[in-house]
């Protein structure tokens, strides 16, 4: 699943330039995808293996844009599995299910339909995606909705509500302040407020979670890690090959160790999806916490070893390869360290079937 990183070295410095820049690669990607000029199969269609070199390949690029090209997918993929109605071209979605500690978001049906109202974290897109599937909690528990978030580009007014819209009007507002990240800064993940936002229901109570797709998704994500890790292997394999060294090249060894491990995984990942789409073997959630590690723990030792490696120049002088390096320190944050691992246990020791 190797691939050369893109050519463009100038990213913007500003956060807000950085956004700009992965939400125009973002949008593109998707109109591309729209356009059938690029292809990304569903998790399980016989294709994942090309959906995960897909998601690589943006990453190698932006892992920004890469994070709002991966909701965007997730996005259609969640729609074709929960029976919602299909994204259309000039729409721009993400998923927005964060649930960290704290109050969230709340649902209420009402005579005209259900309502969210509260706080959602971490909302990758709030200012570029048109649309987004939100969780938030009802009276009879959790539940998925899309909704219409109001940012320029979404449907017009009067193409129906089947995305969650009335009369065009839109309760969601980006809270300034709340994403002060550097790594990853350009996926734009702000709180975001809910105030009577309408919204339509997708797959009934935990049906998000409970779906196969869940954790194939998952799968996923680490595939956009992948593509981060090989994009800041670039500085130390350029190094290698300009000079002989032998500690160079023993870091360079190390990284393609990881690189290739990481690699092999996802695609024999990719194969056991293709094989049981419906995870009826039940071995989804145990292949979703493997794979997640062994990418994640895959990346940090490309970022330990390319650190070491080249010392602090490429750091502090390339302002491409130093962006890099933030933006995959913190996405793989999306890895829950010792808890997923103490997940991961818990199956192999105490779980039952596939998980034994």
């Amino acid at each position: 699943m190797r691939g050369d990183a893109s050519a463009d070295d100038s990213p913007a410095t500003a956060p807000a330039g950085r956004a700009a820049v992965a939400a125009d690669r973002f949008r593109r990607f998707a109109d591309s995808l729209a356009a059938g000029t690029v292809t990304c199969p569903l998790p399980g269609s016989g294709h994942t293996v090309e959906r995960f070199r897909t998601l690589a390949a943006v990453a190698r690029e932006d892992l920004s844009a890469a994070r709002l090209a991966e909701g965007h997918l997730d996005a259609v993929a969640i729609l074709d599995e929960l029976g919602g109605a299909p994204v259309r071209p000039g729409e721009y979605w993400a998923v927005w299910a964060a649930e960290p500690p704290g109050a969230g978001l709340t649902a209420t049906r009402t005579a005209d339909g259900w309502v969210l109202d509260g706080l959602k974290r971490y909302c990758s897109g709030a200012h570029s995606c048109t649309h987004a599937l939100v969780t938030a909690t009802a009276d009879d528990g959790r539940r998925l909705f899309a909704v219409r978030t109001g940012i320029p580009g979404a449907a017009p007014d009067g193409d129906g509500p089947e995305h969650g819209d009335r009369a065009g009007r839109s309760g969601c507002r980006p809270v300034p302040g709340t994403w002060q990240a550097v790594g990853m800064g350009g996926s734009d993940s702000p709180d975001v407020r809910f105030t009577e936002v309408p919204a339509v229901e997708v797959g009934g109570v935990e049906a998000y979670l409970r779906r196969p797709g869940f954790d194939h998704g998952g799968v996923g994500v680490a595939a956009c890690w992948y593509g981060g890790a090989e994009a800041l292997a670039r500085v130390l394999f350029e190094r290698a090959g300009g000079r002989a060294d032998p500690l160079t090249d023993a870091h360079a060894g190390a990284v393609d160790l990881e690189l290739h491990t990481a690699g092999t995984v996802l695609r024999r990942a990719a194969d056991e999806i293709d094989a049981d789409p419906l995870d009826e073997g039940g071995g989804a959630a145990l292949r979703a916490l493997r794979v997640r590690a062994v990418v994640a723990q895959a990346c940090a030792e490309v970022l330990d070893h390319v650190g070491r490696a080249t010392g602090a120049g490429p750091l502090c002088h390339d302002g491409r390869h130093a962006h890099q390096a933030a933006d995959l320190a913190v996405y793989i944050r999306q890895h829950h360290a010792e808890r997923d691992l103490a997940a991961l246990g818990e199956r192999v020791t105490r779980g039952t079937g596939a998980d034994r």
